[in-house]
Formats: structure tokens, C-alpha cells, sequence
């Protein structure tokens, strides 16, 4: 019974090994560690029939012979156990030094241990009646601890720096080692039941089936690696410092929209089989219709990225008919990202920010795109950091009613204070927070320090009769946005007719119904509106109509114009007297001369921002100055009139 069991298992790895050689892989070095563990359990299987078969026969054999090889069987297992350590230290060793040195120190104590099996007594049982036969004595014993101590080992490793390892992995190599160290202990208990060598086999078949199928990184459309073979082999790649290029090309959905479904799938299996066919060069489908291509060869990169782009301007289908015209994404210098994920961010980076992203063009990623990309990620860091660590300010900047000779409003800017306590301003972080969405967590953390404010001080008694909050974008297109900030008002009781929300007319582009909405639950709720940055963009006159502002604000860049170009003089005359008709009140932002202030008030604009009054101030010292102007302003007046 024995060698049949043993026979059974020896069959099961050879078909797994002609399935894992029938499919493709990309070199992995976890493909390697497991390719040895594998063959070291086909080894050890087949010196365990060998064993089975030499003590069935060790009547006619020298008894040398027969104890040589059952001492060759255990040393298999022993080498079971040091390639099962191996195989989880190319994930604990990543830089090839020190993932060799370990390996020749292992490999030296596996030798030493195999010497000593060798070298102690080894006995054998055999019934030939029963069928039963066994080997024992201290030569097995000491496999065995030897053995266990190395699984230990594995198992304390794979603890202490489980960071380093995917549960996935970590799951696989316990059920592993598991599977074969409850056969070892029932083996020794049980000396008749020949179990380690199965055991060796199952386990092994967990690691196939789990985690090391090639089948895991194909694309099952393309047939190409996979997003996580990239990863992965990208990953080797920038842990062995090894330098490669690569190329993404980038399909236009709009290139298939005329296509039926199966002339698509026909294109892009065709083209996808040309790129498998380049020799040197490893194909990736990454997400949506991005193909990657890495080329561990940096020197011959040129020549194939021509060819490659050449082929795609001949056509695809039966008779090269169909044009697709991607966009190509070109990296010569893989050192320009970090890593794996960093690589596919510039890539995405340059995709969305070059201004020559389209069809058929072609884009090489230079050091400026990089360079802007680590900027990007060390301000998203910084907007974390301040969210965190409640570094989220906000200043306040003076509005001046020209009716009223005083100011009785102010708009809330937000700030960043950084670790070294330094404001960093929103120009250089808002496009960035929008970006990645983290401008939800940034606005509501503005609106809520505006409550907080409105609520300690008593805003009347300053003369200030409503707060200006932005809105941005991303904002306007959250769907809970009134809900929310209806929620902060009540927390800190303020009163809504304190706050007024700032859109832009690009704001509600893509958005607009979602932003009527959330307006209509805010102003039903006692909340007014401005439109900010009128003069920028597409601004229009039907546009505030459409919406229900009480203001609109005329953009610094627009006020500046009105001084130097004769034909923005007219347009703002224009506009002015259209939007005062409509009963709205108008702010004129970026005032900062006396000229301009005495020409902006003459046109009758009804409320006046810039640094000719005051920049922004934090709360302290914006409400010092509000109390101080508007006590002069307020004395000035009374003086006059008893004049």
C-alpha cells in the first residue's frame, strides 16, 4: 500500500508540472522558489518509492546500498522544509544581497544537517507478510527535528514580518506547512503510515492552486499578463534595481464605438497576439483598454517602439481595414517612479495632464512630469497630514459695503499650516485635494471651523452679517452636501442666514441637477448664495438667471481688465447694469489701488474685496481689524453729521 500511495502522488505532480509548463510565465522569482520546491517533492517522492522499493528487496541488497538510499530520502525531506523557507524569503529579501546570503547560509546548514543524517545509524522493519516496512533510528529522528526546526523557523519569519507578505500567502504556506508537520507527528507516532511524502505533495498543490497557477496573472480576454502580473514584475524589477523601459498604449474607447462587439474582441485579440510575439518584451493589460509594454532591455527599446507603432498605422482585421489610433505613453527611464504603483500613477499623471493626450499622439515622460508628480504626492501627504492633525485654517478677508461705509462681510479662505508652522496657501494644494476628493474632507473641515467661529464670537456686534464659504467642483457634485452642512450648522446652533456658499458656473457643468438640489435644501433652510469668479471661463448673463445667487462676484481678473482694456470696460458696464437690474448684489474681488476702489464704487458695485482694505487674517486678527475700521468708520460718520 505504501508505494502506491507514494505512486499517487508522484502522478499528481507530474500533471501539475505539464500544466504549469503548457502555460506562460514572466520569471518571477517566487516562480522560481516554488519551481524548486516543487521539484525537491518530486525528488522526494520518488526517493521514497525508491526507499519503499530497496527495503522490500534488502535481502538482496547490500545492506550499504539500501541504507544509503533511505538516508537519500530523508535528506529530501529535510530539503523540503529549506526550500519551504526559500520560497517565503523572496518576499522577506528583496534586494538580492542579502536574499543570497541568506540563501548560502541556509544552504550551509542544510548541508552540515544532511552530513550528520548520513552520518548516524539508520534502522530498517520490514514485514513482508503485512506489507509493513519503515525506516527508524537516530538518522530519522534527527531528520525530523532538523525538519520541524526549519518549518519553525519559516513559520516565526512569516509571523514577525507579516507586513511583507499578502495574507493569501501567508494562508497557502501555513496550510503547507501544516499539512506536512501533522504527517510527520503521525508518522512518528504511527511509524506504519508513510504519510510525509503525500503530505509533501498536498501542500505543494495548495501553493498551485492558490497562489502560484501562471494562469493567476493571464488576462483571460487578451490572453496577456495581467494588472497584477505588472505589479508583480514590476515590482522584481525596482527591487533588484534593475533598469527597464516602458511603453503604455492607450486605446480610445471612441476607437470601437462604430464596432460590433465580436470585430472589437477580434481587433484587439489580433493585436494583442502581434505584441506577445516581440521577443525581449513582457505585455501587460492593465485596467480599461491600457496595454503596457516593459522592456527589461533598455538598449533595443527604440527600434521596437517604432516598429510596434508602425504596425498599429497599417490596420487590424482580415483585411487591415480597422484603424486604431491610441495614444502612446513613452518611459526611457524607469528610475523617474519609485516603484510598481508609482509607475503606473506617472503614467496616469501625464495621461490626464498633458495637453497633447488624444488619439495617436505621443507623449515621453521626461523628468518635469515627474518632478511635478512628486510635488502632487508630497501635497496630498500634506493634506492628509493637516486633516489628521487638524492644520486645516481658515482666514478671513474684509468685505466693504460702499453703501453702508463699512465692512459687513468677509470671505473664509482656507490655509495649511505645515509640521515646521509655515501657511501654506490654496493655489498650491485645492486643484490637488479636488483631484483625489480629499477636498470633501478639506470643506467640511473649513465649514465647520467657520461654524465654530460664528458661533464663539457674536458676529453683529462686529457689524458682520454673513460669512462667505467656497464651494468647489467636487463639492457641488456631492449628492449629500446640504444634508451635511445642515447637520454642522445645528451642531454648533448657528444661524443660517450667517452663511453664504459660493459655486462657480464650472461647477455645475457636469453637475448642475445635483447642485440645484443641494442648493434648493439649503436655501429652503435659510442659507443664501454667490456666484464667485464671474469674468472667468464661459461666464454668461442666461447663467445667472438660470441660478438662485443674491450675488455675484466679479473676478479679480476681470476688475483688472476693466483698467486696461477699453473693450472689458464696456463688457463690465455692460454686465453691471444687467445684474443690478436682476436685484442681485455685486462684489468686486482684487480691488487694491484708491483709483480702483473710487471707480468700482462710482459704477454703483455694492460691495468692495481686496488688499486695499486688508489681505486675509486669521480670526484673532481679523476681528481686531474689523472692530477697529469699522469703530473709525462708524466715528467718522458721527463727526460728519454733527457737522
Amino acid at each position: 500500500m505504501p508505494i502506491q500511495v507514494q505512486c499517487c502522488g508522484l502522478l499528481l505532480m507530474l500533471i501539475l508540472m505539464f500544466l504549469y509548463k503548457k502555460q506562460k510565465t514572466i520569471k518571477l522569482r517566487t516562480e522560481k522558489a516554488f519551481m524548486r520546491a516543487f521539484v525537491m517533492t518530486i525528488i522526494s517522492v520518488c526517493a521514497d518509492i525508491l526507499s519503499c522499493a530497496v527495503i522490500s528487496f534488502k535481502d538482496h541488497l547490500p545492506v550499504l546500498l539500501v541504507n544509503i538510499v533511505c538516508k537519500l530520502y530523508l535528506v529530501t525531506l529535510l530539503g523540503q522544509s529549506f526550500f519551504a523557507l526559500l520560497y517565503i524569503c523572496t518576499d522577506l529579501y528583496t534586494d538580492k544581497d542579502s536574499y543570497r546570503r541568506k540563501m548560502v547560509g541556509y544552504g550551509v546548514f542544510a548541508l552540515v544537517t544532511s552530513a550528520v543524517i548520513f552520518a548516524l545509524p539508520i534502522y530498517i522493519y520490514f514485514d513482508g507478510s503485512e506489507g509493513v516496512l519503515y525506516s527508524y533510528g537516530p538518522s530519522a529522528y534527527v531528520t525530523y527535528a532538523f525538519a520541524f526546526l526549519t518549518f519553525l523557523r519559516t513559520v516565526i519569519k512569516m509571523t514577525v514580518e507579516k507586513g511583507k507578505l499578502s495574507a493569501g500567502k501567508r494562508m497557502s504556506v501555513f496550510m503547507w506547512l501544516g499539512v506536512w508537520m501533522i504527517a510527520a507527528l503521525l508518522q512518528l507516532c504511527f511509524p506504519k503510515l508513510l504519510l510525509v511524502g503525500f503530505a509533501g505533495v498536498l501542500g505543494i498543490m495548495v501553493l498551485y492552486i492558490v497562489l502560484e497557477n501562471p494562469g493567476n496573472n493571464i488576462d483571460r480576454q487578451t490572453g496577456l499578463f495581467n494588472h497584477g502580473a505588472f505589479l508583480q514584475y514590476t515590482k522584481q524589477l525596482y527591487d533588484f534595481h534593475k533598469p527597464f523601459a516602458a511603453l503604455a498604449i492607450v486605446l480610445d474607447r471612441n476607437s470601437f464605438k462604430t464596432m460590433r462587439t465580436d470585430v472589437e474582441r477580434e481587433v484587439i485579440a489580433e493585436a494583442a497576439n502581434y505584441l506577445s510575439s516581440i521577443p525581449g518584451v513582457y505585455v501587460f493589460k492593465n485596467t480599461g483598454t491600457e496595454i503596457l509594454l516593459i522592456f527589461p532591455e533598455k538598449e533595443k527599446t527604440g527600434d521596437i517602439v517604432k516598429i510596434v507603432r508602425e504596425r498599429f498605422e497599417t490596420g487590424w482585421s482580415k483585411n487591415r481595414g480597422i484603424m486604431v489610433s491610441p495614444c502612446w505613453i513613452y518611459l526611457s527611464d524607469s528610475s523617474l517612479a519609485e516603484d510598481a504603483e508609482d509607475l503606473l500613477y506617472l503614467i496616469r499623471y501625464v495621461k490626464q495632464n498633458s495637453g497633447e493626450a488624444g488619439e495617436n499622439c505621443f507623449i515621453e515622460v521626461s523628468g518635469e512630469f515627474a518632478a511635478k508628480l512628486r510635488k502632487e504626492k508630497e501635497t496630498e501627504k500634506l493634506i492628509a497630514d493637516a486633516l489628521k492633525n487638524d492644520r486645516i485654517e481658515v482666514w478671513y478677508q474684509p468685505i466693504f459695503s460702499t453703501k453702508q461705509h463699512r465692512f459687513t462681510s468677509a470671505e473664509a479662505l482656507v490655509r495649511i499650516r505645515n509640521e515646521d508652522g509655515l501657511i501654506i496657501p490654496p493655489g498650491s494644494f485645492i486643484e490637488i485635494a479636488e483631484r483625489n476628493g480629499s477636498i470633501l474632507q478639506v470643506g467640511e473641515a473649513v465649514f465647520r471651523k467657520v461654524c465654530r467661529f460664528l458661533s464663539e464670537n457674536s458676529p453683529d456686534k462686529y457689524g458682520i452679517r454673513y460669512i462667505e464659504v467656497n464651494l468647489s467642483m467636487v463639492q457641488c457634485a456631492y449628492s449629500h452636501l446640504a444634508k451635511d452642512y445642515i447637520a454642522v450648522m445645528e451642531e454648533y446652533g448657528v444661524n443660517s442666514d450667517l452663511i453664504n456658499l459660493e459655486i462657480t458656473e464650472s461647477a455645475s457643468a457636469n453637475s448642475k441637477k445635483v447642485l440645484l438640489e443641494n442648493m434648493r435644501e439649503l436655501m429652503e433652510y435659510g442659507v443664501n448664495f454667490s456666484l464667485d469668479d464671474f469674468g472667468t471661463g464661459q461666464s454668461n448673463l442666461d447663467y445667472i438667471a438660470d441660478m438662485p445667487v443674491d450675488i455675484v462676484k466679479f473676478d479679480k481678473g476681470m476688475t483688472n481688465a476693466y483698467f486696461e482694456s477699453g473693450k472689458t470696460k464696456y463688457i463690465m458696464d455692460a454686465a453691471t447694469n444687467m445684474i443690478k437690474g436682476m436685484n442681485l448684489k455685486i462684489v468686486s474681488e482684487g480691488i487694491e489701488t484708491e483709483e480702483q476702489y473710487k471707480v468700482m464704487k462710482e459704477m454703483g458695485i455694492n460691495y468692495i474685496q481686496g488688499y486695499y482694505f486688508s489681505k486675509p487674517l486669521p480670526e484673532e486678527e481679523f476681528l481686531e481689524f474689523i472692530d477697529r475700521e469699522n469703530r473709525a468708520y462708524i466715528a467718522a460718520e458721527t463727526s460728519s453729521a454733527v457737522r
